[in-house]
């Protein structure tokens, strides 16, 4: 194994991974003809293709999760930025799951279950891996391999889970975000949110799973966030989010509001200000695609927000535009990677004060 590293374009924590393929996991070494049967079939190609070939197993054209299990754990034994998890087994498994749910959140668009070559290509999803061999610090490959970004989806979901179940409830996602969602959507999250690792309209929801709420939550703009809400607003799943579809939702939104003592705007003063900064394509109500459109990405998350989510809503209209113009000057390429720097050391503050 320590001999084929640097004989491939991977990083050096594919290499056992390779030695794996190559003596078909029963050697104790390789072979010089083994080597070179191998590389001549799987190495005549650019990076991308190398990365595909050896991620899948031989006799399979996609990528499913479990593939990716061997190389992640190589990375968690070998990465000096992931060292100090090495006696901690249970968040190297969670770890293990966090990084290959973001990457089925990413590639896999569709819900497929598993990854083809173009998905691969498409998001060039080989270049975080390499980022991840090249560089010493974790926390700065902020596509899927961030520990920061892992604990704080840990951290959120354990926060949720007060029975220590491994499950969240609709009780339990009800105190998300200091109970800034509105049961009409927290009831359309369990019956018809998009459940790539559980069963769809279960009365639970897995981890895996809650990863994929907690991204789409926090970072709107992305498409497949714009998806899996549009799943969740669209009562009658008629592929149209139709005025009755979203008055349904503001009205237990206002309700709320009411309660909280907060003013009212009327539904239809909400609507004619989304319509004004989506600019729906038709008539009868709002598509997928009103809102994919480029110059949509940063205003679609308002209007689900406006929908169900009280506090992101409440700070919507009451925005500074200093800050909203030093937000667009920062560091950060999206919302998530913003929501998770703030959050850890939110968290990293609390666990500072409780030692």
């Amino acid at each position: 194994e320590t001999a084929i590293k640097g004989l491939h374009p991977l990083p050096d924590f594919f290499s056992q991974r390779i030695y794996s393929k190559i003596t078909k996991n029963s050697p104790s070494y390789c072979t010089k003809k083994q080597w070179n049967t191998w590389s001549s079939e799987n190495l005549d190609w650019d990076v991308g293709e190398v990365f595909f070939r050896t991620v899948k197993e031989d006799e399979s054209e996609v990528i499913v999760k479990d593939d990716f299990i061997p190389i992640i754990t190589s990375l968690l034994q070998t990465h000096p930025g992931l060292e100090f998890l090495s006696e901690h087994k249970e968040f190297q498994e969670k770890y293990t799951v966090t990084v290959i749910a973001r990457i089925f959140y990413e590639v896999d668009k569709e819900g497929l279950g598993h990854l083809t070559r173009r998905m691969c290509r498409k998001r060039r999803v080989w270049e975080a891996f390499l980022r991840a061999g090249e560089e010493e610090d974790i926390n700065k490959v902020m596509d899927f391999f961030s520990y920061e970004h892992f604990y704080v989806l840990y951290c959120r979901f354990w926060e949720l889970d007060s029975d220590r179940d491994y499950k969240i409830s609709r009780a339990d996602l009800l105190k998300y975000g200091d109970h800034s969602l509105s049961h009409a959507i927290v009831d359309r999250i369990f019956e018809n949110a998009p459940r790539p690792f559980g069963r769809r309209g279960g009365e639970e929801m897995g981890y895996e799973d809650f990863i994929y709420f907690m991204l789409s939550e926090e970072n709107k703009q992305n498409e497949v966030a714009v998806r899996y809400w549009f799943e969740c607003l669209d009562i009658d799943g008629d592929g149209v989010l139709s005025t009755m579809d979203m008055k349904s939702f503001y009205n237990v939104q206002s309700h709320r509001m009411q309660c909280l003592g907060h003013d009212v705007v009327p539904f239809e003063d909400v609507l004619c200000q989304m319509y004004d900064l989506i600019k729906p394509q038709g008539k009868d109500g709002v598509v997928v695609s009103d809102f994919l459109q480029p110059e949509c990405d940063k205003v679609s998350g308002a209007l689900f927000d406006a929908l169900f989510n009280l506090n992101k809503y409440l700070q919507f209209e009451s925005r500074d535009p200093f800050l909203e113009r030093t937000k667009r000057e920062d560091e950060f390429d999206n919302d998530w990677d913003r929501y998770a720097c703030v959050d850890y050391n939110r968290l990293a503050m609390e666990e500072e004060q409780r030692e």
